[in-house]
């Protein structure tokens, strides 16, 4: 079997951000993808927009349900953000990022286990982030989440490999969105503010949507039919080379 042809996939938050691309990603290799949003009027064809709020149980379950017949894919890309220290963020917004971030992949894990375990390829990829590991600045709650969200994948790999559903992650790096095109062009500074974005990831620059959902459809697919647990990295090579200086002309 070649590509994601015949297999159905459902992917939450698939309507901003990163999501359209990494929704459309496995419908060009012949999957049927149903989005999962708060907003899903956007969506397009051959995409299936469904109403979905992953911070609420029933929601989830009524969304899963729908349409597909079955669900062989599940790419867990929800999120929301948050800037500051630990000593920044209101209990409230803790909770709330924790909540969508980490709580949502549970929830939508769990209502979209029955059908993959009737998959024969059933897989579940989680979107977490390099900031799970590298350890960035001002970004204290959502490295928390993204660090559960990691943990979480390596958990639900080891319960549910016997039952024949894979579970991995991609970490991206920063990638070059129109959101963070605005959070960008909001800065006081936008063009050094994107210097120093780039400058951190050995390759120099942000990575960009398609590399992103790349390497989900190959996680997601049969290809990748021996890989679980693992999470792979897709942030310029934060995460691995440690380059010298460059030397001073």
């Amino acid at each position: 079997m070649t590509g994601l042809s015949g297999l159905r996939a459902v992917v939450t938050g698939g309507a901003s951000g990163i999501g359209p691309t990494t929704a459309r990603a496995p419908a060009a290799q012949g999957a049927r993808v149903a989005v999962l949003d708060l907003a899903p009027d956007g969506v397009t064809d051959p995409l299936l927009g469904l109403r979905a709020d992953v911070s609420d149980d029933a929601s989830v379950r009524t969304a899963v349900a729908a349409e597909l017949g079955g669900i062989d894919i599940l790419v867990d890309n929800a999120g929301i953000g948050a800037a500051g220290t630990a000593e920044d963020n209101p209990d409230e917004q803790w909770h709330r990022v924790l909540d969508v971030d980490v709580l949502g992949v549970v929830r939508t894990t769990r209502a979209a286990l029955p059908p993959l375990r009737r998959s024969a390829h059933a897989s579940i990829v989680d979107t977490c982030s390099v900031a799970a590991t590298a350890g960035l600045p001002q970004r204290a709650l959502y490295s928390a989440g993204k660090g559960a969200v990691r943990a979480l994948t390596l958990a639900m790999a080891a319960d549910h490999v016997r039952e024949g559903v894979r579970v991995n992650c991609v970490d991206p790096g920063t990638a070059d969105t129109p959101w963070v095109v605005r959070l960008l062009d909001a800065a006081d500074d936008p063009e050094a503010e994107r210097a120093a974005l780039n400058a951190r990831r050995p390759m120099g620059r942000l990575v960009t949507a398609d590399e992103v959902a790349a390497a989900v459809v190959h996680l997601a697919g049969p290809a990748a039919a021996s890989v679980t647990g693992t999470a792979l990295a897709v942030d310029g090579g934060m995460q691995g080379p440690r380059l010298r200086p460059e030397p001073r002309s």
